[in-house]
């Protein structure tokens, strides 16, 4: 083999240091060239580096020839890595272009070349930090690090580049520099030159995107408006001026909704929440909030919709709950549903039906798809060995048992998935498993079990889904996390479980078992529906008609991707399948994860007691929506966000276009008579409404939030730039143009309206009172930009739709919501400014303290075991500081024992 490469080339660096790989494993011969040299002989353009292989192929793609190197020392591929490649070549690289360009090429410095790369940086940090580990894939060094440490490595040498506060990454760069091959490899690509060794080769790169001085961010930008035709002026235009009579009719009202022929019928499911738990913020940007948003959106383009959720209630996660807090599942159930209930109410979540997994549809229909599969020899059965405790009596469930993963070593998994690596895990596997009820190791034991025989169904899924695929809008990860359990091949699942509470298995034998809660809690969304309407199967049976969209977390895809289509097409029954599966990444809480027992982040039920509006929190929880990578949730952002983008932004124009027609013109909108710069704006806000609608088409939430934001930001610079609190004081043709900008400004207000009820109902339909739009107008969103308040229309009292978030505010919250990462000792009583918890909450939290504080007396009674009482009496105690901050009480620092 024979390597080329070249000086000042910063592709070269880490092939070089991935080269040592290959020492002793193959001959290999590296040769420096010229960065003009053509190496490959059809190759356009010279390119380095390269390697030649021995049969005389060629790779050209750094990351291709560092993977090479790898696969030769016996390195085996793996989904992270191929994840972080992908995120390196599409994220990473451009953002780190643009810096060094602007170092190197234009002489900037400081946050001009930070800026680009800052969130590129962070999340490299984020991810070593969550993961606990030195290196991105885990213990050891792999071959993400190397392709990201030679990405790196022209910036960050020089520590101006590396930000103290991202110690994770400083650390995992550092530990990466100071080994020999990344060592030689500088020295051999720099020449003791450090970044000004690749001015040569960054000087014939073209200018980035964007332009100088604006740095690569996620925030909206204040972009140029793009050029448009005279013939795109004059349609918009046209659209313009046949106002609200260019709408079609509003579509009837039905009860219940069902498919109607010759229309769309879209079907929205969002995955169901266990029931053992209250959501937190991730759980809700994760499912339900992203599916409204598109079942909002679906009903204003006139749609037929329905969009169902609720509560998985089956399974280990509810007998473990049940006993946590001494009731029965039905209890836990009832109560946490209404839990459940509530909070999406307040999130104004608009289900046409959120119901339950407890219901006897639910039993009829999971055995008769089981009944179906067994007939057609899809269900196979087979001897388990399973943790038992003996301690308990009992077989313990996936739920019950924890240990340490077998594949990353994270020391929380769970006996049925690792939250960390995401890896699906047999219990048994587990190292140092211990029982989750009495902390005691439990033992192997035998049971007999069912399986759906997923290899037999492998060819059907992989099908449908050759089939489905092309031409949907499965997201990115949906489609990779999908075909990376058919590429390393489907193997039999079981799907029953040694508990009581669940759907009874109709087999003679098993009547002692019931279904694993993943092979029913997906027939859940056809339960639900047929709760809903004995007409269900017109969704359900019916797949040329309904276009299905899920929304979940990543986690989710597998059993919405594979497991659940095979169940349903190896039933042979005509059902419905996903047509677009939409999974999020994780969303994390400022540097952490969300965690309840330790009071850490806000979940569903605390964030009305904020007294932050649902809206508010609903616009920011999309505007960071976890779509192509994780995110995290920050207050300090959330109160930029907040005063930035909607108070200053989006509110402060709305209640200018408003005002300026009520104190100008009394109230009623104003003639207006289009110049070519007016038609040009007109022009451009449809342009930028269309693209909204392709954005939310193809379920791109996030993005199209921005085109709202854009739209507005065009709107206060129109109003910036003619003045009319100026012309309205000057002659009549100056009077006439204030009316003209007034006008347009308010009508641009009232599609604002439109464009916002997905993402900001209660908002929305506060501008549209303001406004008195008519209600035609309020229900459908065009296509065009229409004048929908004509001349002489009467708008209603204006005020303002936005408060301001102060610093104090948000810092108390941040103390509230950090449990044990708050650093703040807490103020006296008097200063003390956590707002107070509802009655019924306090008055929940006192009943469950009590119930633990009899639960702890009993066991100390008892003499039982001191590890199972020390962890009884934990739950107390944050039973407790729990209640002190729903009273509002500063919380008491803990009594050291005195000594006799």
């Amino acid at each position: 083999m024979k390597l080329f490469v070249s000086e000042g080339t910063p592709g070269s660096l880490p092939v070089l240091a991935a080269a040592e790989r290959a020492r002793g494993r193959a001959e290999l011969l590296v040769s420096t060239v010229g960065p003009e040299e053509c190496v490959v002989p059809f190759l356009t353009q010279p390119k380095v580096p390269v390697l030649q292989l021995d049969s005389g192929n060629y790779l050209f793609s750094t990351s291709a020839i560092c993977r090479y190197f790898f696969l030769l020392s016996g390195w085996e591929q793996d989904d992270l890595t191929n994840q972080w490649l992908e995120w390196e070549a599409t994220e990473l690289q451009p953002a780190l272009s643009a810096a060094l360009y602007y170092l190197v090429v234009q002489g900037k410095k400081g946050e001009e070349v930070l800026g680009p790369v800052r969130r590129a940086l962070t999340h490299i940090d984020h991810s070593l930090s969550r993961q606990n580990c030195p290196f991105l894939a885990g213990e050891t060094e792999s071959l993400t690090d190397i392709v990201l440490w030679g990405a790196l490595y022209p910036l960050l040498q020089d520590p101006a580049y590396l930000p103290e506060e991202l110690s994770a990454l400083r650390s995992w760069f550092q530990t990466l520099s100071t080994q020999e091959p990344c060592q030689q490899a500088a020295e051999t690509v720099l020449k003791q030159q450090g970044v000004l060794a690749f001015r040569p080769y960054l000087q014939k790169q073209p200018q980035p995107s964007p332009p100088e001085g604006k740095p690569i961010t996620n925030e909206p930008e204040e972009e140029e408006l793009a050029t448009l035709s005279e013939e795109e002026i004059a349609m918009a235009v046209a659209a313009w001026e046949k106002g609200l009579d260019s709408l079609p009719p509003l579509r009837p009202q039905q009860n219940p909704v069902l498919p109607v022929d010759g229309e769309r019928n879209v079907l929205i499911t969002s995955a169901l929440p266990y029931v053992n738990n209250v959501p937190h913020l991730g759980n809700i940007i994760g499912c339900v909030l992203s599916a409204d948003v598109f079942a909002r959106y679906s009903r204003l383009r006139q749609w037929n919709t329905l969009y169902l959720c609720g509560t998985d209630e089956y399974g280990t996660a509810t007998e473990t709950k049940a006993m946590e807090e001494g009731l029965s599942p039905q209890e836990i159930c009832d109560k946490y549903h209404t839990i459940h209930a509530d909070i999406y109410r307040w999130f104004n979540i608009s289900f046409d039906i959120f119901g339950r997994t407890t219901t006897p549809q639910q039993t009829k229909i999971t055995q008769d798809i089981f009944q179906r599969l067994l007939a057609r020899g899809f269900v196979l059965q087979d001897t388990v060995e399973q943790l038992r405790c003996e301690r308990c009596a009992r077989f313990l469930a996936d739920r019950f048992v924890e240990g340490v993963c077998p594949f990353c070593r994270y020391e929380e998994a769970r006996g049925d998935q690792c939250d960390k690596c995401g890896k699906l895990i047999n219990a048994i596997e587990l190292k140092k498993p211990q029982c989750k009820l009495c902390r005691s190791c439990p033992v192997v034991k035998s049971s007999r079990h069912l399986f759906l025989d997923l290899p037999k169904l492998e060819k059907r899924v992989e099908e449908w889904l050759g089939k489905s695929l092309p031409g949907s809008d499965w997201t990115p990860n949906a489609r990779f996390i999908t075909r990376s359990w058919l590429r390393d091949g489907l193997k039999p699942r079981c799907i029953t479980r040694d508990l009581k509470w669940g759907t009874p298995v109709p087999l003679e034998g098993f009547e002692d078992k019931v279904f694993y809660v993943w092979f029913d809690a997906t027939i859940g969304y056809l339960s639900i529906t047929a709760n809903y309407t004995d007409q269900w199967e017109r969704w359900w049976k019916n797949p040329e008609q309904v276009d299905l969209y899920q929304f979940m977390a990543k986690d989710n895809v597998p059993f919405h991707g594979i497991v659940f289509p095979c169940s349903v097409l190896g039933a042979e029954d005509n059902y419905t399948l996903v047509s677009h599966l939409i999974a999020t990444e994780y969303l994390n809480y400022e540097d952490g994860k969300f965690s309840k027992s330790r009071g850490v982040g806000v979940f569903g039920d605390m964030a009305q007691d904020t007294g932050i509006p649902a809206d508010i929190w609903r616009f920011y929880l999309l505007y960071i929506r976890p779509e192509g990578q994780d995110s995290a949730f920050s207050w300090m952002d959330m109160l930029l966000k907040n005063n930035s983008e909607l108070l200053n932004n989006l509110g402060n124009f709305i209640n200018r276009a408003g005002m300026f027609v009520s104190k100008f013109f009394g109230g009623c909108v104003p003639e207006m008579v289009l110049t070519s710069d007016d038609q040009r704006l007109v022009a451009h806000v449809t342009l930028e409404l269309r693209h909204y609608h392709q954005l939310l088409e193809k379920v791109r939430i996030r993005d199209a939030l921005r085109s709202i934001l854009t739209i507005s930001r065009h709107g206060n610079q129109y109003i910036q730039v003619n003045e009319p609190w100026k012309q309205i004081k000057g002659s009549e043709a100056d009077r006439q143009r204030a009316g003209t900008v007034t006008g347009l400004a308010v009508n641009i207000a009232a599609l604002l309206s439109i464009m916002l009820q997905p993402y900001m109902p209660m908002v929305s339909a506060t501008i549209q009172a303001q406004l008195q739009l008519p209600p035609p107008a309020c229900s459908i969103l065009p296509t065009d930009f229409l004048c929908t308040l004509s001349a002489g229309h009467r708008i209603g009292i204006v005020s303002p739709l936005f408060q301001k978030l102060e610093n104090d505010q948000i810092e108390n919250l941040r103390q509230r919501f950090g449990g044990g990462q708050a650093k703040a000792a807490p103020k006296p009583a008097a200063e003390e400014a956590v707002p107070t918890a509802r009655p019924q909450q306090i008055q929940a939290l006192m009943d469950a303290v009590t119930k633990q504080g009899n639960i702890v007396r009993e066991l100390k009674a008892q003499k039982a075991d001191k590890n199972q009482i020390a962890a009884e009496v934990a739950k107390l105690l944050d039973l407790k500081k729990h209640l002190a901050l729903a009273e509002g009480k500063p919380l008491e620092t803990p009594k050291g024992k005195k000594k006799k």
